[in-house]
């Protein structure tokens, strides 16, 4: 693992159902293709689900974290992540909601950078709330990537999400369409969607790469892009994935405090 600063990255959208958690953990994937060390936090509190996806059980997770944080007993990072492979770690949410209740959002800055000084990536799974526990997430990683469904509902939302980035100065985000979710859901074209939400689309995940099975993947607790096949079977959704990780990896981290920042919103 390089000694530099890791890079992070908080998928996000503006609702949901649209796939985040699929998109984290194939992303994921990708980076241990490319021998990064990843960190994975389930950042949605209320109803993560990184680690029934990847089919782990946990002894901590973040609110151990915090709670150790909180009270002086906080000694090694490595104490609260659970292991799914030599690349991919990732750090659950509670299980209990009183727990995820008691959370505190000053505490999600010091998450981040620990994570960061410990991991190549750190990729935070997230609702698709503003809340404030996202909002200090969104305004302390390097990069935001906006999941995206040709949904009319989906369209409006993320309207008004970029107009709030945009009008806070802030840039350090790209917009995934995600067309494998809905593949019967195709009631707006490129233009039309880029012309409704007033942004680019930088990456698109095709229909083709939609999966009936994927619930044996889920059951299974197996990511996708880590499977042989998919190279050759998904060439193009692959792709898609490895250009999304590539544009982080040789990028330096875009400075956003000249602007306002979503906590002053």
């Amino acid at each position: 693992m390089s000694k530099n600063k890791g890079k992070s990255m908080c998928i996000f959208s503006a609702k949901g159902g649209v796939g985040k958690t699929v998109t984290t953990i194939n992303l994921a994937g990708v980076y241990e293709h490319l021998e990064k060390k990843v960190l994975i936090i389930d950042l949605d509190l209320s109803s993560g689900g990184v680690s029934i996806a990847l089919n782990r059980p946990f002894d901590k997770n973040i609110y151990n974290f915090v709670d150790d944080y909180n009270n002086n007993r906080y000694k090694d990072f490595k104490n609260y992540v659970t292991k799914y492979d030599e690349y991919i770690d990732l750090l659950p949410s509670p299980k209990d909601p009183r727990q995820a209740n008691k959370i505190d959002s000053k505490y999600i800055d010091i998450l981040i950078q620990k994570a960061e000084a410990n991991y190549d990536i750190v990729l935070i799974d997230t609702n698709h709330n503003l809340n404030e526990v996202n909002v200090v997430a969104l305004d302390n990683v390097d990069y935001i990537l906006f999941v995206l469904t040709n949904d009319p509902l989906d369209l409006k939302n993320m309207k008004s999400l970029i107009s709030i980035f945009k009008d806070s100065n802030i840039t350090n985000y790209k917009i995934l369409l995600n067309n494998s979710r809905d593949p019967y859901k195709d009631y707006f074209s490129i233009f039309d969607i880029k012309n409704v939400i007033k942004a680019n689309i930088d990456y698109t995940l095709s229909s083709n790469f939609y999966m009936k099975n994927i619930d044996t993947f889920i059951m299974n607790g197996e990511i996708i892009t880590l499977q042989k096949k998919m190279p050759n079977t998904f060439n193009k959704e692959y792709s898609t994935y490895m250009n999304i990780a590539l544009d982080t990896i040789d990028k330096n981290k875009k400075e956003i405090e000249e602007g306002e920042t979503l906590e002053q919103i």
